[in-house]
């Protein structure tokens, strides 16, 4: 099983955090940030074969993580276009090292270990999602047919609950979605390059299983911005999670 984890983008909405250091660099405890708490639930779950996209502040972020004693099989691989493509463009150039089950999460998504726990040992393919929150306005939202997540995106509200960016996709899913993700960003129109790269797998989802898992109210949220950060941080800081 490969792990994907999304690094590429220069997370604006942080302010001054994200100055100088990606978004998974902020410290969301003492001594614990974003990208170590990752590192350290998917080591305790065996998780080794680590794949790691880079854009703004490379250089930084490779440097922190070398002192992180990352698997030996690490890779990074870098989207020298971050700051006018999103992640469906560094997930094209990373498709070379995907050839397998693939664990895909954002950068900056904060989780419990229970909820990875679930996500890895998932039977089918599938995506975090939560019918115990309220749906979000601007966040991403599963709609959900026969069982079946059919599409995401921040735009849908019929039929949807709230969801966030952690899958577990097995190896011929992953091969689905990654040929359209290469159409998308092959296509020659840049827009393609620009969204979410849900929007490829809503273009083929009538092939692309995947399923939703129920996360009930445990903690499995990104952090965007400074209040995220401050209330993620406390929820830490309370329970332990």
């Amino acid at each position: 099983m490969t792990v994907l984890i999304l690094n590429s983008g220069r997370g604006s909405r942080m302010g001054s955090l994200t100055d100088d250091r990606p978004k998974c660099m902020t410290e969301i405890a003492a001594h614990e940030t974003i990208l170590s708490r990752q590192l350290k639930m998917l080591s305790a779950e065996g998780l080794d074969n680590i794949v790691i996209t880079t854009g703004y502040n490379e250089n930084v972020l490779k440097s922190y993580a070398a002192g992180l004693a990352l698997p030996a099989g690490t890779k990074f691989v870098n989207n020298p276009c971050y700051a006018v493509t999103n992640y469906i463009y560094s997930i094209y150039l990373a498709r070379g090292e995907l050839d397998d089950d693939i664990i895909l999460m954002h950068g900056d998504l904060v989780f419990e270990e229970s909820v990875l726990g679930d996500v890895i040992r998932a039977e089918n393919s599938c995506m975090t999602v939560s019918s115990a929150l309220p749906i979000p306005q601007k966040d991403f939202k599963a709609v959900i047919e026969s069982g079946k997540i059919v599409r995401i995106g921040v735009e849908f509200f019929d039929n949807a609950l709230a969801a966030q960016p952690l899958y577990k996709i097995l190896k011929a899913d992953m091969q689905i979605w990654l040929e359209s993700i290469t159409a998308f960003c092959e296509s020659g129109d840049d827009s393609k390059r620009r969204c979410y790269a849900e929007n490829a797998f809503n273009a083929v989802s009538d092939r692309c299983s995947i399923f939703p898992l129920e996360i009930g109210s445990r903690l499995c949220t990104e952090i965007d911005n400074a209040d995220d950060l401050a209330r993620v941080s406390e929820v830490l800081k309370k329970c332990g999670k």
